[in-house]
């Protein structure tokens, strides 16, 4: 007895050692989080992302949408389905290294064959009268089993590990998920609200070329003008009159998109239409780039990512060592139900344990090995990915801030000139001291300056919104 113990730990040694020399050796990759020291030369640490969306959107209307949405979203529920997923495959992880304990119930009938070995062992057996054994021999069990894989390498245990990670990468992606939402609602908002400042300048613009076509039919009437004034203010009221039916159809496709986005059928979007002019960009604080691998929750579903991908790799390693098991059982077996229950008659029981080492053709298990380093490198450059692009939408978004405050203030003035231009114009038409074209071009220029002025308004809106949502605001 004591060989065969010493042969078994010398076998079970001997594979050890052969596993061991045996893994190859493979080249990983450690993310680089470096980032620079700040976006511009002024450094501040405060940052605009450490404040709640209900509290940086000042607009009650915007607020009641965005919490809409939040609550009917349809990605957003889909989103927390994934969470649920993740988590329950942290249950299975879990129950993968707890013993899995069963019972088991049978009834069976067996008949032996009168020329087998075991059928001349029954039929050639001494049989006292009454003791004899039915023919065909009927089976009853009833028992408790247990199987047990010991966890020495940490195998399975690195795959729960894996497997908490990942959930907490899919709480992180329904976090940007939550982001996402946030600045596209409100985005489609303040495009709403530029929309409708179009449509009443649009409407402003028409009556003002109506009152015009009025003096001009008068002055043909006078023989100052010709036809073709006419027919040129004419075809102008026409153009405009169409481009506000252009706009309307744009405030339907925004109304819906919104709609959308809240998770319900068209209905009017609620919205105070009248404000936008008086709309202020909200003062924007970036802090310094470190702080967007606290912030953003894209940059820390990819470091998630990243960890459980190197668990994997470990786990992965661990198939080149030998597997230990357990199992054990223990119940009751007989052929007659009367006697099923009968102690210590009836009474079986089993323990063993067993080693699985892998030998020769282990080809699928280096496949995992070299399957699970590839990811993990693929991890480690989009989490450095991830990082570059989050840098990098914040630092557009300055710029873009910047350099559209500058370019309202001169569009502003543009505005300005050309709506005081439309009434010299005007009054120099009237006297004959201006052409009637000169009139048509100023309403025209008048009229393209007010809806580049409205757009950059709403380009204003919407770099507000996105550098809050580059720096990782809105799901806290």
């Amino acid at each position: 007895m004591l060989n065969k113990i010493n042969r078994y730990i010398c076998f079970v040694g001997l594979s050890l050692t052969y596993g061991a020399c045996n893994i190859p050796k493979l080249t990983g990759k450690t993310a680089s989080t470096q980032v620079p020291d700040g976006y511009t030369a002024a450094r501040d640490t405060i940052n605009s992302a450490q404040i709640k969306w209900k509290e940086y959107f000042t607009d009650p209307n915007l607020v009641a949408l965005i919490d809409t949405a939040l609550k009917n979203n349809q990605e957003l529920n889909i989103t927390l389905q994934e969470i649920e997923i993740s988590r329950n495959e942290i249950r299975a992880r879990k129950g993968e290294y707890l013993p899995f304990v069963g019972v088991k119930g049978a009834v069976g009938l067996d008949k032996v064959a009168r020329y087998t070995s075991e059928g001349a062992v029954e039929n050639g057996a001494e049989i006292k009268p009454g003791k004899e054994i039915p023919d065909p021999l009927p089976d009853y069990l009833l028992g408790v089993y247990a199987n047990w894989e010991v966890d020495l390498w940490h195998k399975l245990h690195n795959a729960k590990k894996a497997a908490i990670t990942r959930y907490l990468a899919t709480v992180e992606g329904r976090n940007f998920v939550i982001t996402n939402l946030v600045a596209e609602v409100a985005n489609s908002y303040y495009e709403l609200l530029a929309l409708d400042n179009q449509l009443e300048i649009v409407n402003k613009n028409i009556q003002i070329l109506n009152d015009a076509l009025v003096i001009v039919k008068l002055q043909k009437e006078a023989t100052r003008v010709t036809e073709l004034a006419v027919r040129k203010f004419d075809a102008e009221v026409l153009k405009t009159q169409s481009l506000q039916y252009d706009i309307k159809q744009q405030i339907t496709e925004t109304e819906n998109r919104i709609n959308f986005l809240l998770g319900r059928y068209p209905q009017p979007i609620v919205r105070n239409d009248h404000s936008f002019e008086g709309l202020l960009p909200a003062p924007v604080h970036a802090g310094i780039p470190s702080q967007l691998l606290a912030n953003r929750p894209d940059i820390k579903q990819a470091e998630l990512a990243l960890s459980a991908a190197q668990l994997d790799v470990k786990v992965a390693k661990a198939q080149f060592y030998p597997s230990f098991g357990i199992s054990a059982a223990i119940g009751y077996q007989a052929f007659n139900p009367s006697y099923l229950l009968r102690t210590p008659e009836s009474l079986l029981y089993s323990l063993a344990g067993e080693v699985v080492a892998p030998l020769v053709n282990k080809n699928a298990i280096k496949a995992t090995y070299y399957n699970a380093n590839s990811k993990q490198i693929q991890a480690a450059y989009n989490y450095e990915r991830t990082i570059l692009n989050a840098y990098l939408e914040v630092a557009n978004q300055m710029a873009k801030i910047s350099n559209l405050e500058k370019s309202y203030d001169l569009k502003s003035k543009q505005v300005e000139a050309l709506t005081q231009s439309i009434s010299i114009s005007n009054d120099l038409f009237k006297s004959a001291r201006a052409d009637y074209m000169e009139v048509l071009m100023t309403q025209r220029d008048a009229l393209e300056s007010k809806f580049e002025l409205i757009e950059t308004k709403k380009q204003q809106l919407n770099a507000m919104v996105n550098i809050y949502q580059a720096l990782g605001g809105g799901w806290n």
